[in-house]
């Protein structure tokens, strides 16, 4: 709604193109290094996506990058082959080289720049851009010339080398925020006036130190900005590039640009990367984080149920991703049911009011239930005895190096409260032994089998305790419990079994 009334007011161009450089900026990222393998696959993938241009790295800087560029080359794939050089013959050569069908040349023109790491003034500079520009269309191969860190560069001095470059024929000037010191209000305004000298089209590089990469690079779109450089998952170097994802989503969400992205393949891609690099990317990372389209708010859940526009602005669907319902201590009643119906699980209200309180619980101690977590509480649930004739009243163990494991156990047996203490080899088994003498007078009991599983992964997964128990009259049952303390799970699995038993008996 106000997106509409603010896009009248903006300079957009007619159409918008995706520079992909995670094979060359993404490649910076502090630990990444890419073997010739890794990066056609990765080309592969992005070809795939449907991204206009990949930069796939410096042929200057080594033979594995020229490797690298050539085998890419040879894939003939639809996207347009890029090489990054200096304005240096060498590096243009080396592009030239591996036949690459376009060449992003570049130097430095900050006052920085010129002074620390060139040493070179502004007229050399400019000659040096120009010819670099000259010599890559004399070889019929698209050129983009970017000022190195533009965005610290005096205007007229960045307005005056970008026009030279433009009347030499660069097909693409490029705006670098190279050390992302930008806001979205003044890369608007820098390129909504270099547009007014400028008739080649204007592509942007920003990188996200403030984490505004996305929105600088959205910022100079709306002021007319024709290609937008960018990184899946946003690598590069120090905090990274603009996010292809977060990029490409915006532009056709909420800008309504018709790119030729296959967005449904958005998810796959940030993992496979994400796998190359080693480079995790955070559960709340936008549009392809493990969590941007989990719910847990028993609020949001309810409404997601009705209508998932409520509290989702895109489907999952749309960029290859799924709808997750997360379980824990926000978790609400309509977020269980929906739980448990996927699944097929039927439970009566009490059941259910179990299960719910179960799950509530482990919330509270900060443990995230899972929906193999879930299928176990249900289980354990319904499988338990229908009548309770022994209950736990209470339990302590005590256990450690040179301490004989002792567990002193208080159950209620026919409403009569008994207590006993134990050892064992174990606190399990201490206090298996501790019921079996309070239940001695009742029932002469036996454990027959005893199995343990871990739910999930980690040290805070839930145990799942499976027994089977026997007495002197061939009465067996096997009892189950599901609880994140393996001690409190075997004592609930015992009990369950023995009063099973109790009933048939």
């Amino acid at each position: 709604m106000y997106i509409e009334k603010v896009k009248k007011t903006m300079n957009l161009p007619e159409e918008v193109v995706i520079f992909d450089t995670t094979l060359r900026d993404g490649e910076q990222t502090p630990g990444v290094a890419l073997t010739v393998d890794e990066k056609i696959r990765i080309a592969k993938k992005l070809d795939h996506l449907g991204v206009k241009t990949i930069e796939v790295g410096f042929p200057a800087a080594s033979e594995g990058e020229k490797e690298a560029a050539r085998e890419i080359l040879s894939l003939s794939l639809d996207a347009q082959v890029c090489g990054l050089a200096r304005t240096l013959k060498g590096d243009l050569d080396a592009a030239i080289d591996c036949e690459v069908d376009y060449i992003h040349t570049f130097i430095g023109t900050s006052p920085l720049h010129r002074e620390f790491k060139l040493k070179m003034s502004k007229e050399d500079i400019l000659s040096k851009a120009v010819d670099a520009v000259d010599y890559i269309k004399d070889h019929g191969i698209v050129a983009e010339f970017s000022a190195e860190d533009a965005t610290r560069t005096e205007f007229d001095y960045l307005s005056e080398i970008y026009q030279a470059v433009d009347e030499a024929g660069v097909d693409f000037i490029n705006v670098p925020d190279t050390v992302g010191v930008m806001i979205p209000g003044s890369m608007n305004w820098l390129v909504k006036e270099l547009k007014k000298t400028i008739k080649s089209s204007i592509s942007v590089h920003c990188h996200d130190d403030f984490g505004l990469a996305v929105a600088n690079s959205l910022a100079a779109v709306e002021a007319g900005a024709e290609q937008v450089h960018a990184t899946v998952n946003g690598l590069g170097e120090r905090a990274g590039n603009a996010s292809l994802e977060e990029v490409v989503m915006v532009l056709i969400a909420r800008y309504d640009f018709p790119l030729d992205i296959k967005t449904q393949q958005l998810v796959n891609l940030s993992e496979f990367v994400s796998r190359i690099t080693g480079i995790k990317m955070p559960p709340n990372k936008a549009i392809v984080g493990e969590n941007a389209f989990a719910h847990e708010s028993g609020i949001h859940v309810h409404g997601i149920l009705e209508n998932a526009e409520t509290y989702e602005p895109i489907s999952p669907e749309m960029v290859g991703h799924t709808r997750k319902i997360v379980l824990g201590k926000h978790t609400g009643a309509n977020a269980l049911r929906s739980k448990l119906d996927e699944y097929g699980i039927e439970m009566n209200e009490d059941q259910f009011c179990t299960v719910y309180d179960q799950i509530k619980t482990l919330g509270d101690k900060g443990k995230k239930v899972t929906d193999a977590d879930l299928k176990a509480i249900a289980v354990t649930i319904l499988g338990k005895a229908k009548e309770e004739i022994v209950k736990l009243e209470g339990i302590a163990v005590m256990t450690g190096e040179n301490v004989m494991p002792t567990a002193t156990v208080k159950l209620s047996i026919h409403d009569e409260i008994k207590s006993a203490a134990k050892t064992g080899v174990g606190p399990v088994d201490a206090a298996i032994n501790a019921i079996q003498s309070l239940m001695s007078d009742t029932l002469d009991i036996e454990l027959q089998e005893y199995h343990i599983d871990a739910i999930t992964g980690g040290t805070n997964a839930l145990a799942e305790v499976f027994v089977i128990m026997g007495d002197t009259d061939g009465n067996n049952a096997t009892g189950r419990s599901t609880r994140d303390d393996v001690v409190m799970a075997s004592v609930e699995a015992v009990l369950d079994s023995i009063n099973k038993i109790l009933i048939v008996r």
